[in-house]
Order: structure tokens, then sequence, then C-alpha cells
């Protein structure tokens, strides 16, 4: 019998990049510093690393100058953190009123290519900021003070190209969520009616699953944007006096809300599939295959599939299928369970993850691996502060979240290597799945009431 409690809703993405950000020793602050430039402790190849600074400090840091420009890593840690403090287009405003006063310097020459390729790169890794027009503008004048007209042309085509491809994917994420049950659970009054297909019926062979499901897995990760990972956690810091930047929150994590919305709907599907055959042998068939299917996820390196398969095994209403779960082999489950225990943070998941990296990297192959990477951002926003006492932010803690993130964009560049059935994607995406009332109609009339307790509730939902 597999435990009742399952870990919730637990996603994971990949490992690969870390920005080459070291970390100083608490305490170690810089002092702010007046003019455009680094200031001492800025996170620099020439300098110790910045553990904490004045947010005015930080933005000096990412505006390059005739002789310096930031680390990469520098750029992408203050880019994704900066939207906490303060909005995209207030932010590109003050680089270029940075950018004005590199200008009366009279070092244009050397200034210019430079400030190009700051603006690219942030073109390249957060082209959402740039669906407000306030940031096109900004970038355009931008330019047009550097004399880049040709390259301007340039950027705003490779620009208006990724915007493009971003908006056909959210599309296709609203067509599939108003074709598919995944977010109109339906319970029933009596016993849910039977349903005409099966997953057996569409595919009874688990590495053939296990692939589809790699496929729907990549297809999520890579529309979801770095900046979406910030967002998700936003919240009002008491130290911080400033308001959210984020006015409509939805529209900002709208990729990784259907990321989420997919792996609680994969947990239904297989709970509703268990479920639903009238005998048990038919159950304890469905639990078995599931099984297989979830060890081949393991094996390919789909994790993400592989938690949400078993978190579907272990909801009370299949769990609770004691007679079932006797007739089906369940060795296997076991194993792959005691793989996705959280104890101690999910040592063994992360032990198994380490292993799935190495055997990829190894292997040169482009097997989708994934991490607790939600998990961790959440931990990570609830255990450190965006700001200490004395007003800076706390860029140490925004050095742990782009090492994570960076790890996460390497892995939205994976193909997957199988071929698609749309039969089963359909499937996967359309099929009926049953709301928690609607599996415990199913499993009581399957096996009875045995307590006190699920008589009532058996009574409550009849």
């Amino acid at each position: 019998m597999p435990q009742t409690a399952c870990s919730g809703t637990m996603f994971t993405t990949p490992s690969g990049f870390s920005p080459h950000l070291a970390c100083a020793e608490p305490g170690e602050e810089e002092a702010p510093q007046e003019g455009p430039g680094p200031g001492p402790g800025a996170c620099l190849s020439d300098g110790p690393p910045i553990t904490s600074a004045s947010l005015d400090t930080l933005i000096q840091n990412l505006v390059p100058t005739a002789d310096y420009y930031p680390e990469k890593a520098y750029v992408f840690t203050f880019l994704l953190s900066a939207r906490l403090f303060i909005p995209p287009p207030e932010l590109l405003a003050r680089v270029c009123e940075l950018c004005i006063k590199q200008q009366q310097l009279d070092q244009i020459r050397k200034f210019g290519p430079k400030i190009l390729q700051l603006l690219t790169e942030w073109t390249e890794t957060f082209p959402s900021d740039f669906r407000d027009e306030k940031m096109v503008g900004h970038l355009k004048d931008i330019i047009h003070r550097i004399a880049y007209w040709k390259t301007l042309n340039q950027v705003l085509q490779k620009l208006s190209q990724r915007l493009s491809l971003m908006s056909q994917g959210e599309e296709s994420i609203v067509k599939v969520s108003l074709n598919a049950s995944s977010d109109k659970l339906v319970a029933f009054k009596t016993k849910p009616p039977p349903i005409q297909k099966d997953i057996l019926s569409i595919c009874n062979d688990p590495y053939t699953l296990a692939q589809q499901l790699t496929h729907v897995e990549l297809e999520h990760l890579s529309r979801i944007g770095p900046e979406e990972f910030v967002q998700a956690f936003v919240q009002k810091d008491p130290l911080d006096g400033t308001q959210p930047c984020f006015s409509d929150q939805k529209k900002k994590t709208s990729n990784l809300e259907a990321y989420v919305r997919w792996f609680n709907r994969l947990c239904y599907l297989v709970a509703t599939e268990i479920c639903m055959p009238a005998k048990k042998k038919q159950r304890a068939q469905v639990i078995e295959f599931f099984i297989d299917v979830a060890r081949e996820c393991f094996n390919i390196g789909n994790f993400n599939s592989l938690m949400a398969i078993i978190s579907g095994m272990n909801m009370s209403p299949v769990s609770r299928l004691k007679k079932t779960w006797s007739k089906a082999k369940t060795a296997k489950f076991f194993i792959l369970e005691h793989q996705m225990d959280p104890t101690g943070n999910f040592y063994n998941y992360r032990t198994a993850l380490r292993g799935a990296a190495h055997r990829s990297q190894t292997a040169n192959s482009n097997r989708e691996r994934v991490g607790l990477l939600i998990k961790d951002i959440y931990f990570l926003n609830e255990g450190c502060a965006n700001r200490l006492p004395n007003g800076h932010v706390n860029f140490e803690k925004f050095v742990e979240l782009a090492r994570q993130v960076g790890e996460f964009m390497t892995w939205k560049q994976v193909e997957c290597p199988f071929e698609e059935d749309r039969a089963i994607l359909h499937y996967l995406h359309t099929a009926p799945i049953f709301s928690e009332d609607g599996l415990y109609l199913a499993s009581y009339e399957s096996e009875s009431p045995e307590n006190q307790v699920e008589k009532d509730r058996w009574k409550a939902l009849r």
C-alpha cells in the first residue's frame, strides 16, 4: 500500500548553468559611490563580490563605461532581481540617464558598443520586459543617442521575433486550456459515469507514454521566462518602502501557472484512470501500468512527470483501495516512492538527479533532468529578506536566486529527442478527469467505506 500523504504540488526544473558570482562573507558591504561605473564591492573580475549595496549603486554597476563592462553573470543577476525594487521601464530610463552622462564625457566611441551589448543581452534574456511601449521607447532613445541606427533595426527585428514566438506559445496554452478539462473538474452526486476511453486503449506501452509526457514537460519549460520565478513570489517587503512593481501579477506568471496546472492535471489523470474501472483486476492493471510509466520516466530523466504520477497514486481515493493494491505488483512502486521521499529535503531525489545529470553529460545526451527549482526558490524567498535593515539590497540572496534560475535557462533550450504521437498528446491534454469528490465517489463504489469517517463522507457526497 502506498502512503496516503503525498508531497503536494512539487515542481522541478533543470541544472547546468551557474553564474560565476561568488558571495563574500556577511558584513562585507560596499560603500556607496557617486557617478557612473562600478563601485567597490561590485561583482567584477577585478574586485571583491557584492553582498549588499544600495539600489543606486547596483544600477551604476550595470551601466558600462568607456573602460568597464559588467560581468555577464552580474547583468543577469541584477536584471532578474531588480524588478522587485524598480519596474523595468523605470530601470531602463535610469540607464538612459547614465548613458547621457557618459555621452557628455565624450567617450561615445568606446562606450557605444558596450551599451549596445548590454541592451542586446537584456532583449535576449528578458524579452517580455519589452512588451511595454515605454521600454521600446527607451530602447530606441538610447540607441539613437549612440548613433547605431542600423543596429537598432536589427535589435528590434530580433526582439519582435522573440515576442511573436512568446505570443504564439501563450495562445496555444490558452487553446489547450479551453479544450481540456484540466480546469473543469467534474463532481458527481452519484458514481461518476464510466469513461468511454482509457489510457490503455490509447497507449499500452509505458516507454512510449513516458516519452510523450517528456514532450509536454519540455514544451511547458521552454515557454517560462526566467523573470516569472521572481514575479511568482513577489510580496511586500516590510523593509522596503516602495510599492510592489507588478499590478497584473497573473499576466506576469502565465507560463509558470500553466506548468503548475499541467502538473496538477497529470496527478488527477492518474488517479482518475485508476479509480474508474469497475473491476478490481482492471484497476490493478492500471496501477501496474503507471508504475512502469513512472519507472520509464525515471530512466529517461523526466523526474517531474515521475513525481506527478507518484503524487496521483498517493491521493487518498487511490491509496485507500487496499483490495486493488493487493492484486497489483508494487515492488517497483515502493522503490520509486523511496526516491521521492521528502526526508532530508528530498535527499534521495536530489541524489538521483545528480546521477541523471552525470549520466546525461557523459553520454552527451539531451535527455531531460529536472530539479526542485520552484521549491528551492520559494524557501530562498521566504528565508531571506530582499533588503537589509540599512536599506541595502540583499544582493547575496539574488546571486543564489540567479544561480538557480540560470540552471533553468540552460534547460529551456533542451530539445526533446522523441517523436511526437499526436493521439497520445491529445488524450493527455483532453481526457476527462474528476474532482476530488468525484474520485472519492468512484473509490467508495469500487471498495466500500471501511470506517465511520469514510461512511460519513460517502453519505455527504451522495
